[in-house]
């Protein structure tokens, strides 16, 4: 049984089928655009076609941007020496939020995984590459996931960079704070005993 009528079926349904965005919390965004004023309505909608219509992948490091080179590669205070491999602008984000990390980054737009069909030149494996060709790149550090995608995409991008040179590391991964011992698997607990740091 419908209790709405198809236009708000229709709009619960399209927020519905976004990531993250279960039913319940669709018919709580709908009622609220609902109640907002048209021309709120219209600003939202006209940031979903705008961002849809101009956001396109930086031509240096495939962060998403609307301008030529996103605001990181723009930056001449970046190490251009280093380069960070993350999975995805998410990633990237949240190593930014830190506010440490000085070096230019390259988002891969996803990670290897033959399961599900997706193999190395799926992802922006090539731009990385040729990114590569500058002498100035000194390392790579590889931030991909500590799944089994992320593993294998990270032993692929270390098997292509080590013949040209330039340095390649693994972010460590390991306990979270906060985290008991008891309850961390084996592989963590493993990766943490590895990427201890002398205090």
């Amino acid at each position: 049984m419908n209790l709405y009528s198809g236009h708000i079926n229709h709009l619960i349904d399209e927020l519905a089928a976004l990531p993250g965005i279960g039913n319940k919390s669709a018919q709580r965004l709908a009622f609220y655009i609902i109640g907002m004023s048209g021309e709120r309505v219209q600003r939202l909608a006209d940031a979903l076609v705008d961002a849809k219509q101009h956001v396109h992948y930086c031509r240096v490091c495939q962060n998403l941007t609307d301008t030529e080179l996103c605001p990181i590669c723009a930056d001449p205070k970046r190490d251009h020496s280093t380069i960070m491999v993350v999975e995805n602008p998410r990633d990237l984000a949240a190593y930014e939020k830190t506010g440490k990390y000085q070096g230019l980054y390259h988002v891969l737009h996803g990670a290897i995984s033959p399961m599900l069909g997706i193999g190395p030149s799926d992802i922006r494996l090539k731009e990385l590459i040729q990114r590569l060709q500058d002498d100035t790149v000194k390392e790579v550090i590889i931030a991909t996931n500590s799944s089994l995608e992320g593993e294998t995409t990270a032993m692929y991008i270390s098997k292509l960079i080590k013949p040209t040179g330039v340095r390649v590391t693994r972010i460590a991964s390991g306990v979270p704070v906060g985290g008991d011992l008891e309850y961390i698997d084996e592989v963590t607990l493993l990766r943490a005993l590895e990427g201890r740091t002398e205090l």
